[in-house]
Parts: C-alpha cells; sequence; structure tokens
C-alpha cells in the first residue's frame, strides 16, 4: 500500500513537473514572439525616423537654396533703398534753387540747374544698370502694391482714385517694390463747390456777353 501511494505521488510530481516545464516553454515561446514584435516596431520606427530626417534634410537645403537665391537677387536691397535719398536730396535741391528770388533768371541758377540734372541722370542710369525702375504713376489707378495716397484733390475731369500728383517717386528693384510712390488723387467735388463753379461760370458768360 506505502508502495502504491508512493508510486502514485511519484507520478503526480512528474505530471506537476512535466505541466511546469510546458508551462516554461510556452512563456519562453511568447517572450520570444514580444521580443520578435517588438524588434519590427523598432525597426518600423527606426525607419519612420529616418524618412522624417531625410524629409527635413531636403526642406532645410531647399530653404537655403532659396535664401541663397534671393541673397544673391537682392542683396543690395537696402543699399539700394537708401541710394533713394540721393535722388530724392537731388530734386529738393532743384526746386529750392528754382525758388530762390536772388537767382532767379541768372546764369549761375541756370548753369547750376544743369549739373544737377546731369548728376540726377547719371544716378537714374546707374538705378536702371541695376534694375531699378521708377514707378510710373500720373494718371495711373491707385494701386496698394505700388502706391500710397497721401492726399485726394478734387478734380471732376478725373475718374476718382486717379493719381493726379506725385509727391515722391516709387521704385521698384526687379519687379520687387523698393518704395512705394507717395501720391495724391483725385475725388470728386463737393456739391456746394460744383454750384459755387456753376454760378462763377454763369457770371463769366454775363460779362462776356455784356463786353460784347
Amino acid at each position: 500500500m506505502m508502495e502504491k501511494d508512493q508510486n502514485i505521488n511519484l507520478d503526480e510530481n512528474n505530471i506537476n513537473q512535466e505541466n511546469s516545464e510546458n508551462k516554461e516553454l510556452k512563456e519562453d515561446e511568447n517572450e520570444k514572439k514580444e521580443k520578435v514584435l517588438t524588434v519590427e516596431e523598432k525597426n518600423a520606427e527606426l525607419e519612420d525616423k529616418l524618412t522624417r530626417t531625410f524629409a527635413e534634410m531636403e526642406n532645410q537645403r531647399r530653404r537655403f537654396e532659396k535664401e541663397k537665391d534671393e541673397a544673391f537677387e537682392y542683396g543690395g536691397f537696402s543699399f539700394a533703398k537708401e541710394t533713394l535719398n540721393l535722388s530724392d536730396n537731388l530734386e529738393r535741391a532743384k526746386e529750392s534753387l528754382k525758388n530762390d528770388e536772388s537767382l532767379k533768371n541768372s546764369e549761375s541758377l541756370k548753369k547750376t540747374l544743369e549739373h544737377l540734372e546731369i548728376i540726377h541722370k547719371d544716378i537714374l542710369s546707374i538705378f536702371k544698370k541695376n534694375n531699378i525702375e521708377p514707378i510710373n504713376s500720373i494718371n495711373k489707378k491707385l494701386d496698394p502694391n505700388y502706391h500710397q495716397a497721401m492726399m485726394e484733390i478734387e478734380d471732376d475731369e478725373k475718374e476718382p482714385g486717379t493719381i493726379v500728383q506725385e509727391i515722391q517717386k516709387g521704385f521698384l528693384m526687379k519687379s520687387r517694390l523698393l518704395r512705394p510712390a507717395l501720391v495724391g488723387v483725385s475725388k470728386k467735388a463737393s456739391k456746394k463747390e460744383t454750384v459755387n463753379k456753376d454760378e462763377k461760370k454763369n457770371e463769366e458768360n454775363k460779362e462776356k456777353k455784356q463786353t460784347k
């Protein structure tokens, strides 16, 4: 009887040992599967990171190329903008001399203005060689991309918003705005002023008739 019990215990131990071993084997297999999946996931993650890195490097290269091209094309943009002051100052000097009563109709004024005009033309010629062109504004419609309205001038003969006065000339550099033109634009005269003008015309016509 004792032997039987011992044999039964041994069999149970063997079964338990086998079950334990099988369990360990299954756990090992599951761990291996998990490890394989983890490696695959890591590879996928690494590939994604590499793809993103290469895309970012390509974007940086394109930005660098664009900045380099712009620097080459418009490297003198700030310098050109400052140089416009020379042209402005020459124009102001000419106007100032013309309005000087002590110099009016004098030979010295005439010669000075001629010299200033030559210098001004030389500056504009240098501008043109460097792709800096003035903006044509007079009688053009106001364009916010190129013009800045500084005042409104009543003018019934012009369509409202037409540029009738140029206060400061604008310039482009290779189709890029270097400086907007400061301008005065036309607007319709008020009704009161229109009536006054009509009355004035009527009076003038009456005077002409009386004179005849």
